[in-house]
Protein backbone atom coordinates (compact mmCIF):
# COMPACT_ATOMS: atom_id res chain seq x y z
CA UNK A 1 0.00 0.00 0.00
CA UNK A 2 2.77 2.44 0.95
CA UNK A 3 4.83 1.32 -2.02
CA UNK A 4 1.94 2.05 -4.39
CA UNK A 5 1.56 5.53 -2.93
CA UNK A 6 5.23 6.53 -2.76
CA UNK A 7 6.25 5.01 -6.09
CA UNK A 8 7.85 7.68 -8.25
CA UNK A 9 7.46 10.42 -5.63
CA UNK A 10 10.02 13.13 -4.92
CA UNK A 11 10.33 13.43 -1.13
CA UNK A 12 12.19 15.92 1.05
CA UNK A 13 12.95 15.33 4.73
CA UNK A 14 14.02 18.30 6.87
CA UNK A 15 16.21 17.35 9.83
CA UNK A 16 16.94 14.23 7.82
CA UNK A 17 20.16 13.35 9.63
CA UNK A 18 18.52 13.23 13.07
CA UNK A 19 17.19 10.04 14.65
CA UNK A 20 13.65 10.33 13.27
CA UNK A 21 14.67 11.94 9.98
CA UNK A 22 17.30 9.27 9.31
CA UNK A 23 14.74 6.51 9.89
CA UNK A 24 12.19 8.19 7.60
CA UNK A 25 14.81 8.35 4.84
CA UNK A 26 15.78 4.72 5.44
CA UNK A 27 12.16 3.57 5.24
CA UNK A 28 11.41 5.62 2.12
CA UNK A 29 14.28 3.95 0.30
CA UNK A 30 12.46 0.61 0.68
CA UNK A 31 9.80 1.92 -1.68
CA UNK A 32 10.20 2.81 -5.34
CA UNK A 33 10.57 6.56 -4.75
CA UNK A 34 12.12 8.76 -7.42
CA UNK A 35 14.39 10.66 -5.01
CA UNK A 36 14.77 11.52 -1.32
CA UNK A 37 16.22 14.95 -0.61
CA UNK A 38 17.74 15.20 2.85
CA UNK A 39 17.83 18.74 4.22
CA UNK A 40 19.90 19.45 7.34
CA UNK A 41 22.34 21.96 8.79
CA UNK A 42 24.65 19.24 10.12
CA UNK A 43 27.19 18.67 7.35
CA UNK A 44 28.98 15.78 9.06
CA UNK A 45 25.74 13.94 9.88
CA UNK A 46 24.63 14.28 6.25
CA UNK A 47 27.94 12.81 5.10
CA UNK A 48 27.53 9.90 7.53
CA UNK A 49 23.93 9.29 6.43
CA UNK A 50 24.89 9.11 2.77
CA UNK A 51 27.57 6.51 3.45
CA UNK A 52 25.38 4.60 5.90
CA UNK A 53 22.42 4.23 3.52
CA UNK A 54 24.50 4.12 0.31
CA UNK A 55 21.70 4.87 -2.15
CA UNK A 56 21.79 6.64 -5.52
CA UNK A 57 18.34 8.06 -4.74
CA UNK A 58 19.58 10.29 -1.91
CA UNK A 59 20.32 13.96 -2.52
CA UNK A 60 21.95 15.98 0.24
CA UNK A 61 21.04 19.61 0.93
CA UNK A 62 23.03 21.52 3.53
CA UNK A 63 20.86 24.35 4.80
CA UNK A 64 18.86 25.81 7.66
CA UNK A 65 15.06 26.01 7.84
CA UNK A 66 15.49 29.59 9.06
CA UNK A 67 16.62 30.44 5.52
CA UNK A 68 13.47 30.62 3.38
CA UNK A 69 15.42 31.28 0.17
CA UNK A 70 17.37 28.05 0.63
CA UNK A 71 14.14 26.14 1.33
CA UNK A 72 12.53 27.35 -1.91
CA UNK A 73 15.52 26.02 -3.83
CA UNK A 74 15.34 22.65 -2.09
CA UNK A 75 11.54 22.34 -2.46
CA UNK A 76 11.51 22.74 -6.25
CA UNK A 77 9.51 19.89 -7.88
CA UNK A 78 9.04 18.11 -4.52
CA UNK A 79 5.82 16.12 -3.95
CA UNK A 80 5.92 15.56 -0.18
CA UNK A 81 7.83 17.17 2.69
CA UNK A 82 8.34 15.51 6.07
CA UNK A 83 9.33 18.28 8.47
CA UNK A 84 11.43 16.76 11.27
CA UNK A 85 13.90 19.62 11.81
CA UNK A 86 13.53 21.13 15.29
CA UNK A 87 15.18 21.90 18.58
CA UNK A 88 13.81 19.14 20.80
CA UNK A 89 15.77 19.08 24.07
CA UNK A 90 13.68 20.58 26.86
CA UNK A 91 16.50 22.02 29.05
CA UNK A 92 18.39 23.50 26.07
CA UNK A 93 15.24 25.18 24.75
CA UNK A 94 14.47 26.44 28.24
CA UNK A 95 17.77 28.31 28.38
CA UNK A 96 17.84 29.27 24.69
CA UNK A 97 14.22 30.31 24.10
CA UNK A 98 14.84 32.80 21.28
CA UNK A 99 16.66 30.20 19.18
CA UNK A 100 13.94 27.65 19.94
CA UNK A 101 11.27 30.06 18.71
CA UNK A 102 13.25 31.06 15.61
CA UNK A 103 13.76 27.42 14.60
CA UNK A 104 10.62 25.61 15.76
CA UNK A 105 8.15 28.41 14.98
CA UNK A 106 9.84 30.68 12.45
CA UNK A 107 11.43 27.74 10.64
CA UNK A 108 8.05 25.99 10.39
CA UNK A 109 6.47 29.12 8.91
CA UNK A 110 9.28 29.18 6.34
CA UNK A 111 8.48 25.54 5.50
CA UNK A 112 4.81 26.42 5.01
CA UNK A 113 5.45 29.45 2.80
CA UNK A 114 8.05 27.60 0.70
CA UNK A 115 5.74 24.60 0.24
CA UNK A 116 2.86 26.77 -0.98
CA UNK A 117 5.19 28.80 -3.23
CA UNK A 118 6.67 25.64 -4.80
CA UNK A 119 3.39 23.76 -5.13
CA UNK A 120 4.32 20.89 -2.80
CA UNK A 121 1.49 18.35 -2.57
CA UNK A 122 1.69 17.52 1.15
CA UNK A 123 3.63 18.59 4.25
CA UNK A 124 3.69 16.53 7.45
CA UNK A 125 5.06 18.10 10.64
CA UNK A 126 6.72 15.81 13.19
CA UNK A 127 5.45 16.96 16.60
CA UNK A 128 5.49 15.73 20.18
CA UNK A 129 3.18 15.04 23.11
CA UNK A 130 4.98 17.90 24.86
CA UNK A 131 2.92 20.23 22.64
CA UNK A 132 -0.16 19.23 24.66
CA UNK A 133 -0.84 21.73 27.48
CA UNK A 134 2.84 22.77 27.33
CA UNK A 135 4.77 23.77 30.45
CA UNK A 136 8.11 24.36 28.74
CA UNK A 137 9.52 26.41 25.86
CA UNK A 138 10.04 23.39 23.62
CA UNK A 139 6.45 22.22 24.02
CA UNK A 140 5.09 25.73 23.50
CA UNK A 141 7.06 26.18 20.28
CA UNK A 142 5.88 22.81 18.97
CA UNK A 143 2.28 23.72 19.83
CA UNK A 144 2.67 26.92 17.80
CA UNK A 145 4.24 24.91 14.97
CA UNK A 146 1.21 22.59 14.99
CA UNK A 147 -1.24 25.52 14.94
CA UNK A 148 0.63 27.17 12.08
CA UNK A 149 0.67 23.92 10.12
CA UNK A 150 -3.04 23.13 10.57
CA UNK A 151 -4.25 26.68 9.92
CA UNK A 152 -2.19 26.91 6.74
CA UNK A 153 -4.67 24.65 4.96
CA UNK A 154 -6.95 27.70 4.77
CA UNK A 155 -4.22 29.69 2.98
CA UNK A 156 -3.21 27.03 0.49
CA UNK A 157 -6.76 26.51 -0.79
CA UNK A 158 -8.78 23.43 -1.65
CA UNK A 159 -6.43 22.31 -4.42
CA UNK A 160 -3.22 23.54 -2.77
CA UNK A 161 -0.72 22.04 -0.32
CA UNK A 162 -2.20 19.75 2.37
CA UNK A 163 -0.71 20.29 5.84
CA UNK A 164 -0.97 17.85 8.76
CA UNK A 165 0.87 16.81 11.94
CA UNK A 166 2.05 13.61 13.57
CA UNK A 167 2.29 13.72 17.36
CA UNK A 168 4.03 11.03 19.39
CA UNK A 169 5.84 10.33 22.64
CA UNK A 170 9.40 9.41 23.52
CA UNK A 171 11.13 7.50 20.75
CA UNK A 172 13.19 4.70 22.25
CA UNK A 173 16.94 5.00 21.79
CA UNK A 174 16.73 8.25 19.82
CA UNK A 175 19.60 10.69 20.27
CA UNK A 176 19.37 12.56 23.57
CA UNK A 177 16.57 10.34 24.93
CA UNK A 178 16.52 8.61 28.29
CA UNK A 179 17.75 5.15 27.23
CA UNK A 180 21.12 6.31 25.81
CA UNK A 181 21.51 8.52 28.91
CA UNK A 182 20.82 5.65 31.32
CA UNK A 183 23.17 3.37 29.36
CA UNK A 184 26.01 5.90 29.69
CA UNK A 185 25.35 6.25 33.41
CA UNK A 186 25.34 2.47 33.91
CA UNK A 187 28.54 2.11 31.85
CA UNK A 188 30.23 4.57 34.24
CA UNK A 189 29.06 2.60 37.27
CA UNK A 190 26.07 4.82 38.10
CA UNK A 191 24.18 6.37 39.58
CA UNK A 192 21.18 6.56 37.27
CA UNK A 193 19.55 9.96 37.82
CA UNK A 194 15.75 10.27 37.84
CA UNK A 195 13.92 13.51 38.45
CA UNK A 196 10.79 12.03 40.09
CA UNK A 197 10.05 8.44 41.10
CA UNK A 198 6.39 8.76 39.97
CA UNK A 199 7.17 10.08 36.49
CA UNK A 200 5.54 8.29 33.54
CA UNK A 201 6.16 8.57 29.81
CA UNK A 202 4.70 7.29 26.54
CA UNK A 203 7.21 5.29 24.51
CA UNK A 204 7.46 3.99 20.97
CA UNK A 205 9.95 2.23 18.70
CA UNK A 206 11.60 4.37 16.07
CA UNK A 207 10.37 2.10 13.26
CA UNK A 208 6.80 2.60 14.58
CA UNK A 209 7.34 6.35 14.48
CA UNK A 210 8.62 6.24 10.89
CA UNK A 211 5.79 4.00 9.69
CA UNK A 212 3.20 6.25 11.34
CA UNK A 213 4.71 9.28 9.62
CA UNK A 214 4.73 7.61 6.19
CA UNK A 215 1.16 6.37 6.64
CA UNK A 216 0.07 9.88 7.65
CA UNK A 217 1.65 11.21 4.47
CA UNK A 218 -0.37 8.70 2.48
CA UNK A 219 -3.82 9.18 4.05
CA UNK A 220 -3.84 12.85 5.04
CA UNK A 221 -6.41 15.10 3.43
CA UNK A 222 -5.07 18.16 5.26
CA UNK A 223 -5.75 19.45 8.77
CA UNK A 224 -5.34 16.25 10.79
CA UNK A 225 -3.19 15.48 13.81
CA UNK A 226 -2.25 11.79 13.82
CA UNK A 227 -1.38 10.19 17.18
CA UNK A 228 -0.03 6.67 17.59
CA UNK A 229 -1.48 4.60 20.43
CA UNK A 230 1.51 3.92 22.67
CA UNK A 231 2.34 2.04 25.86
CA UNK A 232 3.49 3.95 28.93
CA UNK A 233 6.28 3.25 31.40
CA UNK A 234 7.19 4.42 34.87
CA UNK A 235 10.66 5.87 34.51
CA UNK A 236 11.80 4.12 37.72
CA UNK A 237 10.71 0.76 36.27
CA UNK A 238 12.64 1.53 33.10
CA UNK A 239 15.74 2.42 35.13
CA UNK A 240 15.57 -0.78 37.19
CA UNK A 241 15.06 -2.93 34.09
CA UNK A 242 18.00 -1.26 32.35
CA UNK A 243 20.25 -1.87 35.36
CA UNK A 244 19.25 -5.53 35.34
CA UNK A 245 19.87 -5.79 31.60
CA UNK A 246 22.98 -3.65 31.08
CA UNK A 247 24.96 -3.79 34.34
CA UNK A 248 26.35 -7.30 33.65
CA UNK A 249 27.18 -6.27 30.07
CA UNK A 250 29.40 -3.48 31.44
CA UNK A 251 31.05 -5.63 34.12
CA UNK A 252 28.95 -4.56 37.11
CA UNK A 253 26.65 -6.36 39.49
CA UNK A 254 23.06 -5.15 39.57
CA UNK A 255 23.43 -3.99 43.17
CA UNK A 256 26.46 -1.85 42.19
CA UNK A 257 24.29 0.66 40.29
CA UNK A 258 22.29 3.11 42.39
CA UNK A 259 19.22 5.12 41.39
CA UNK A 260 19.33 8.75 42.52
CA UNK A 261 16.28 11.02 42.66
CA UNK A 262 17.42 14.55 41.75
CA UNK A 263 14.10 16.43 41.56
CA UNK A 264 12.11 17.74 38.62
CA UNK A 265 13.85 20.09 36.21
CA UNK A 266 12.43 23.37 34.96
CA UNK A 267 9.73 22.76 32.37
CA UNK A 268 9.38 19.04 33.09
CA UNK A 269 5.98 17.32 33.43
CA UNK A 270 5.26 14.47 35.81
CA UNK A 271 3.03 12.77 33.22
CA UNK A 272 2.45 13.29 29.51
CA UNK A 273 -0.77 13.67 27.51
CA UNK A 274 -1.52 12.71 23.92
CA UNK A 275 -4.25 15.32 23.50
CA UNK A 276 -6.20 17.89 25.47
CA UNK A 277 -9.71 17.27 26.80
CA UNK A 278 -11.04 19.67 24.15
CA UNK A 279 -9.22 17.80 21.38
CA UNK A 280 -10.96 14.55 22.34
CA UNK A 281 -14.19 16.08 21.03
CA UNK A 282 -12.63 16.13 17.56
CA UNK A 283 -10.88 12.77 17.85
CA UNK A 284 -11.55 9.59 15.91
CA UNK A 285 -10.15 6.27 17.12
CA UNK A 286 -8.80 3.52 14.88
CA UNK A 287 -7.01 0.30 15.79
CA UNK A 288 -3.60 1.97 15.93
CA UNK A 289 -4.30 5.70 15.91
CA UNK A 290 -6.17 8.65 17.30
CA UNK A 291 -6.90 11.17 14.54
CA UNK A 292 -7.87 14.72 15.49
CA UNK A 293 -9.84 16.31 12.67
CA UNK A 294 -11.32 19.75 12.06
CA UNK A 295 -14.92 18.72 12.73
CA UNK A 296 -16.42 17.64 16.07
CA UNK A 297 -16.95 13.88 16.25
CA UNK A 298 -20.50 13.51 17.59
CA UNK A 299 -19.74 9.88 18.50
CA UNK A 300 -16.37 10.60 20.06
CA UNK A 301 -15.26 7.80 22.41
CA UNK A 302 -14.18 8.20 26.02
CA UNK A 303 -10.46 8.27 25.34
CA UNK A 304 -7.57 7.59 27.71
CA UNK A 305 -4.82 9.99 26.78
CA UNK A 306 -2.74 10.56 29.96
CA UNK A 307 0.34 8.41 30.59
CA UNK A 308 -0.59 8.06 34.28
CA UNK A 309 -3.96 6.47 33.40
CA UNK A 310 -2.52 3.64 31.31
CA UNK A 311 -1.32 0.41 32.91
CA UNK A 312 2.47 0.75 32.62
CA UNK A 313 4.64 -1.92 31.07
CA UNK A 314 5.89 -4.49 33.57
CA UNK A 315 9.61 -4.96 34.15
CA UNK A 316 9.52 -8.17 32.07
CA UNK A 317 7.86 -6.28 29.22
CA UNK A 318 10.47 -3.52 29.43
CA UNK A 319 13.26 -6.12 29.36
CA UNK A 320 11.72 -7.54 26.17
CA UNK A 321 11.76 -4.05 24.64
CA UNK A 322 15.43 -3.60 25.60
CA UNK A 323 16.28 -6.94 23.98
CA UNK A 324 14.56 -5.81 20.77
CA UNK A 325 16.54 -2.55 20.77
CA UNK A 326 19.84 -4.44 20.93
Amino acid sequence: MLNDYYKGKKILVTGGSGSIGHKIVEELLKYDVDVVRVFDNNETALFDLEHDLNSSKIRLFVGDIRNSKRLKTAFKDVDIVFHAAAYKHVPLCEYNPVDAVETNVGGTQNIIESAIYCGVEKVVLISTDKAVSPVNVMGATKLLAERLMISSNAYSGADGTKFSCVRFGNVLNSRGSVIPLFKKQIKKGGPITITDEDMTRFIMHIHEAANLILDAGRITEGGEIFILKMPAVKVTDLAEAMIEYYAPKYGFNVEDIDVKIIGKRIGEKLNEELMTADETLFAEETEDLFIIRKEINENHPNLIYNSSEIEPLSKDEILKVLTELD
